[in-house]
């Protein structure tokens, strides 16, 4: 499947939708460790279904940050405790494409005779396994396109379904700073905000809501810092033991790091208590990290992707991330495009 293929034909966007329509029974499923973009795309489809007269369950592996009380206020997100799923007729993939990425999940839902549609601006993997997909790999955040999805079902949102959509696009263009952010993004947001939203209130429920121990974990995180390639690329290794990071936002320290003037490519390696290291990567320049992650058996977008080393020591994975990274920052060329 190429990358533009799902939504630039009309018949599969066409064959997507009436999944939609033509079906009762509807299981919503998110990768593991849920962010704002697959917790608000689902939200706002659960809503949109729903208005429909359609039968919709959410569950996940893992059950939402406590950041996102705002939005299980008014939606009910199941978490997979084992055994059989709710029937449904169809079960839709958001903000993923890759099965595995359901955790404990999915042997469940491979076992299950339902139809898998998948929802999704990441780039596949490889060749579709899925019945049906909606995916645009250049939007900027899953929530847009469930709000296409609405538009083209004839459907308005409400409020609980603009606040999905407009936590989807914040949470993934960073409050409009990454260079995702476009034409389409802007414009759904102003609607949203038109439908109720608050992004003040957003902001304080997902940003300011830190324990007394954040800054100083943070300072801990950033002293792991180490600059490769004249500074182009900057590295974070997080042990497992030793640091008392707590419930650190990476994403913050991404950001950070991403600030300094020299730094193209920022490597966050973080050592997981179930074993293996979790890779997430950020580029500010051409340097694909999508194509870097993929490498290791990862994935996610040009400027912003991650990966799971699986059985690789903190210092392992640090060694050969940092090695490949810095092979492809020595050909520019082939980041290129």
């Amino acid at each position: 499947m190429s990358d533009s293929l799902p939504t630039n034909d009309a018949a599969a966007r066409s064959r997507a939708l009436d999944l939609l329509r033509t079906n009762q029974r509807f299981l919503l499923c998110g990768h593991v460790r849920p962010d704002g973009d697959c917790l608000g795309a689902q939200a706002a489809l659960a809503r949109v279904l729903e208005a429909l007269g359609k039968s919709v369950w959410i569950v996940n592996a893992d059950p939402p940050e406590p950041r996102y009380d705002i939005l299980a206020r008014d939606v009910r997100f199941g978490v997979y405790q084992g055994g059989e799923l709710p029937r449904h007729d169809v079960a839709v993939l958001l903000d993923f494409c890759e099965l595995s990425r359901t955790g404990e999940m999915a042997p469940a839902l491979a076992a299950h005779a339902s139809k898998k549609l998948v929802v999704d601006h990441h780039v596949p993997p490889g060749a579709p396994w899925w019945d049906e997909a909606y995916v645009d790999v250049r939007a900027s955040a899953t929530g847009l396109l469930v709000r296409r999805i609405a538009r083209e079902l004839g459907l308005p949102l409400d409020p609980v379904a603009a606040l999905g959509v407009f936590t989807s696009i914040v949470t993934d263009t960073g409050w409009f700073k990454y260079s995702n952010t476009d034409a389409e993004t802007l414009a759904v947001a102003a609607e949203m905000t038109g439908l109720g939203v608050d992004p003040s209130a957003l902001y304080a429920a997902l940003h300011q809501r830190q324990p007394l121990g954040h800054p100083p974990a943070f300072g801990r995180a950033l002293a792991r810092l180490e600059y490769h390639a004249g500074g182009r690329l900057a590295v974070v290794d997080l042990p497992l033991a030793g640091l008392d990071l707590g419930a650190l936002d990476t994403d913050e320290v991404l950001d950070v790091l991403r600030s300094v003037e020299k730094v193209e490519v920022v490597l966050l390696l973080r050592e997981l208590a179930t074993g293996g290291v979790k890779l997430s990567a950020r580029s500010k320049t051409d340097f694909d990290v999508h194509a870097l992650a993929r490498r290791f058996g990862g994935g996610g977008h040009r400027k912003a992707a991650g990966a799971t080393l699986a059985g690789a020591t903190l210092a392992q994975a640090r060694e050969r991330l940092v090695e490949a990274a810095l092979e492809a920052l020595s050909a520019p060329a082939k980041n290129g495009g």
